[in-house]
């Protein structure tokens, strides 16, 4: 797997990272170590977890698998802090999904910093997120504390996840940040207009997250929606429903149309798109079981003609 550098620094990423949201609720330890085994031998090295992702048993899954599987100084581990679940204690509504809050003081960074370094056993994270914008908390209090984290050794590099343009831009004034994650993809492409630019100003390295609008641009949904899909889980449901609109439909047949055409899957195709837009360090992929990871993984090899990018960038900017 092809690795890049981030940025204007001088860390260096697989162009496709592997993201564990679902480890621990729709993939069990057996079948997250079975994926983080091929995404190594793969040649993959960047990892995201989060202390949030289900209820915090993800990063546990991962623990358990650093040492034994793969070494830990072979990965590039990207964690992060801010958002922090809220339990409804309730005895009549008891027990009912995390609700997540947010919350990026110096005091619930670093508690989480230093719980997360504990809980995988490892001295130090490659990339450190701030999870969150939070109006509540000083942004020099939040720069100080990205500064503080990289200092002492237990952050190589900061990042973060959920901002928009102008916070980014007013954080990276201050703070050192190094990589800035955010959606993108042939259905979402509001990034192109301010945050890769501010991020490219800044010396920041783009990490695209849902660059398949939670499985839309597989296909999957052409021909209704599949019992074990985003779609039909009620959860889940409504966000996916949504976006199932003409649009998508439009974006979609281009997909399908490439793809038979290279003889591989839309959801490769997907994928080389958003890899080789301007300003892409790497992109977090997640998946269910090894099955759908191969699947993923196969766009790495992919060559995307240039033509076919085009006609890509043509018909999800004509949709949108």
């Amino acid at each position: 797997m092809e690795q890049r550098t981030v940025g204007r620094s001088g860390l260096r990423v697989s162009r496709m990272g592997l993201a564990t949201h679902t480890w621990g609720a729709q993939t069990d330890p057996d079948e997250a170590a079975v994926q983080l085994v091929a995404f190594a031998e793969a040649g993959g090295t960047l990892v995201e977890t989060s202390p949030a992702y289900a209820g915090g048993a993800a990063q546990r899954i991962l623990a358990d698998l650093l040492g034994d599987l793969v070494p830990r100084d072979e990965l590039v581990l990207s964690g992060s802090a801010g958002v922090v679940p809220v339990i409804d204690t309730d005895p009549l509504t008891a027990p009912q999904p995390a609700r997540p809050t947010i919350d990026t003081s110096r005091r619930t960074l670093l508690h989480q910093l230093d719980r997360t370094l504990l809980e995988l056993g490892t001295d130090y994270l490659d990339i450190w997120n701030v999870a969150s914008w939070d109006a509540r908390t000083p942004l020099d209090e939040v720069a100080a504390t990205l500064e503080h984290a990289v200092r002492s050794g237990k952050v190589r590099y900061a990042g973060v996840r959920g901002f928009n343009a102008w916070q980014l831009a007013s954080l990276a004034a201050i703070a050192p940040i190094t990589a800035a994650q955010t959606p993108y993809s042939l259905l979402a492409r509001g990034a192109e207009a301010e945050f890769v630019p501010a991020a490219q100003h800044h010396g920041i390295g783009v990490i695209a997250s849902t660059s398949l609008a939670g499985g839309i641009l597989t296909g999957k949904y052409r021909d209704g929606v599949p019992a074990d899909s985003r779609g039909a889980d009620e959860a889940t449901a409504a966000e996916i429903r949504h976006r199932l609109d003409d649009r998508a439909t439009r974006v979609v047949e281009a997909l399908v149309t490439a793809a038979d055409g290279l003889a591989t899957s839309p959801l490769a195709v997907a994928l080389a798109w958003i890899r080789d837009r301007p300003g892409i360090a790497s992109m977090i992929v997640g998946a269910r079981d090894i099955g759908q990871l191969t699947g993923v993984m196969a766009a790495e090899t992919l060559e995307l003609p240039r033509a076919i990018a085009a006609a890509l960038d043509d018909v999800s900017a004509r949709a949108e």
